[in-house]
């Protein structure tokens, strides 16, 4: 095979890595093991854990500062739970992930009915923005869920003989 031996000079940044004076990693590169030392320090003091915090099983500890805005609990809980006995390159860590946001959504909404409170989900789904940006794609949407709810109801609702 030919090695194409063409100009590249007028490419922005082409051959920035040529000049080894001007190479960034230089020094992380050629360190001897005495230059390690700067790379030592003190671990950070554990934040405190005072809820449930869920972690890979790929990590032996949790890390010395994490963040929960909310911790796992109810079905959506169960699923996370459930989630993280998989390591993070698994289907079965990402999907079960995945379901559980859409379960706590549902559990949302009936907290919020529990509480009085109707939520507006027109609104929180961004549907005003649909409505007026792209109105044929969200009267399909609805057609297409009508559809297969209508077919749902029927297939449930008929007599079995």
């Amino acid at each position: 095979m030919e090695t194409n031996t063409k100009d590249y000079a007028h490419i922005k940044g082409w051959g920035i890595d040529a000049d080894p004076k001007n190479d960034p990693t230089y020094p992380m590169r050629k360190r001897s093991n005495e230059d390690h030392g700067g790379y030592n320090w003190d671990r950070p003091p554990q934040q405190p854990i005072d809820v449930e915090v869920l972690h890979s099983i790929e990590r032996p500890n949790v890390t010395a500062v994490f963040g929960t805005s909310k911790p796992p609990k109810g079905l959506s809980g169960m699923i996370r739970r459930y989630a993280f006995k998989y390591g993070e390159g698994s289907f079965a860590h990402w999907l079960p992930l995945i379901m559980a946001d859409r379960v706590d959504v549902v559990e949302g909404i009936l907290d919020d009915l529990k509480r009085g409170k109707v939520p507006n989900i027109w609104a929180e789904r961004g549907m005003n923005a649909s409505w007026k940006y792209n109105k044929q794609e969200m009267i399909k949407s609805f057609a297409v869920t009508a559809a297969v709810t209508t077919a749902a109801i029927l297939l449930l609702s008929r007599k079995k003989e």
